[in-house]
């Protein structure tokens, strides 16, 4: 099938909007400790979600997975787990730099590094840096690179004109050393998740060989590279679950005693950029239980439908993600840009839906502005340059 640069663009588009969208359904879970519906619904993110629609759609999968050489699952599980150190290490980044600076420098190094170092290592950058598509794309990066740093600026207007009461709630253990440094780390592994991708792309060759439509040919990679994700996420939240003894939440609705908080906020990664709305809802303690009264009943049938479908949903942004690379050809490497770009949109846009800039100054909503502005131009000047080809 020949690469359809625009129609990747707007799958790109589709998995922005799903991984803007997937903690949405976490505020209906009622009365659960972070870790456990965390893990419930990464559970069908990363096991069950990746492995059905894998199965629907891709002939020949237990061909196409038995084929694959133990070295390439290898390096994909590999990477996909130090995404999932990456993403656990994001809340530490809000804590000590605040929602809008933190997540403006590890969204920028996340997007740098998931686009430019896969296409250094393969030599194609250095092959391919004299064509009009490389430096149109190159070009699409800086600006996408700018508008994040945009974007980061809005945030710390807005994070300036904070009551003095809301903004010590939201960054009360400020430190900008530890919080630049865990940004850094924050970011580039988060940005493992690309190379999970890149190392996984013999997977790609054998699921065409074997017949596979270009557009199913990135889920046998989803499998492998998420169950390393889920790895490190399974591990964080069993920890958790001990620490806090939420263990029994999994099968028993009523609370035993107190609640216990949780130390991370309701994050996954640095590139699914969460609302703030999710920093407000989740508990702020460092070692200080959260009072319960007494006969408190958790809705589990709730609980786990929500959890199930926001898990799903953060599914579907690698879904779309997938499809987008399938359609950008050799120039793939731009589809984290674009994915990058296009969560910040959606996530903004659902910021701007909760309220979350209401009360803010004019100049910090134009700042807003100028940011999703400059990123949406990004996303058309790396679909015209992949069109160039």
């Amino acid at each position: 099938m020949v690469p359809n640069p625009f129609l990747g663009v707007f799958f790109h588009w589709l998995g922005g909007l799903a991984s803007g969208s997937f903690y949405v359904p976490y505020k209906a879970v009622r009365n659960w400790a972070w870790e456990v519906y965390w893990l419930v619904g990464g559970f069908f993110s990363w096991i069950i979600a990746p492995w059905v629609l894998a199965f629907l759609l891709v002939p020949h999968l237990h061909e196409i997975l038995h084929l694959t050489p133990w070295s390439v699952c290898g390096w994909a599980y590999f990477w996909g787990a130090m995404w999932g150190l990456g993403g656990l290490t994001f809340g530490l980044t809000m804590r000590y730099l605040g929602m809008s600076l933190g997540m403006a420098v590890a969204l920028g190094f996340c997007a740098a590094f998931g686009t430019l170092m896969p296409p250094i290592f393969d030599g194609s950058l250095v092959r391919d840096i004299h064509t009009h598509t490389m430096i149109v794309d190159l070009f699409g990066v800086l600006i996408c690179l700018c508008g994040i740093a945009v974007a980061g600026l809005a945030g710390i207007s807005k994070e300036k004109e904070m009551p003095d009461d809301v903004k010590k709630a939201a960054i009360k253990e400020f430190n900008f050393t530890k919080g630049i440094l865990v940004a850094t780390f924050s970011g580039v592994m988060s940005a493992s998740f690309s190379y999970g991708l890149a190392a996984a792309d013999p997977m790609i060759k054998i699921a065409t060989d074997l017949g596979v439509k270009d557009l199913w040919t990135g889920l046998p990679q989803l499998i492998i590279v998420l169950l390393g994700g889920f790895t490190s996420n399974f591990i964080w939240c069993v920890l958790l679950n001990i620490k806090n003894r939420t263990g029994y939440q999994y099968f028993d609705s009523k609370l035993r005693g107190p609640l216990p908080g949780s130390d991370e906020p309701i994050m996954e990664s640095a590139f699914d950029a969460p609302g703030e709305e999710m920093i407000k809802r989740a508990p702020q303690r460092s070692g200080v239980a959260i009072a319960v009264p007494q006969a408190v009943h958790a809705p589990m049938l709730n609980n786990y439908f929500f959890s199930a479908l926001a898990g799903v949903t953060w599914y579907m942004q690698f879904f779309f993600y997938t499809m987008g690379a399938s359609q950008m050809g050799q120039y793939k490497f731009s589809s984290w840009t674009l994915h990058m770009s296009s969560i910040i949109i959606f996530s903004s846009l659902w910021g701007i839906a909760l309220k979350e800039w209401k009360g803010a100054s004019w100049r910090t909503k134009v700042l807003l502005g100028i940011a999703l502005a400059t990123l949406i131009e990004s996303t058309i000047i790396i679909g015209f340059g992949n069109s160039l080809k």
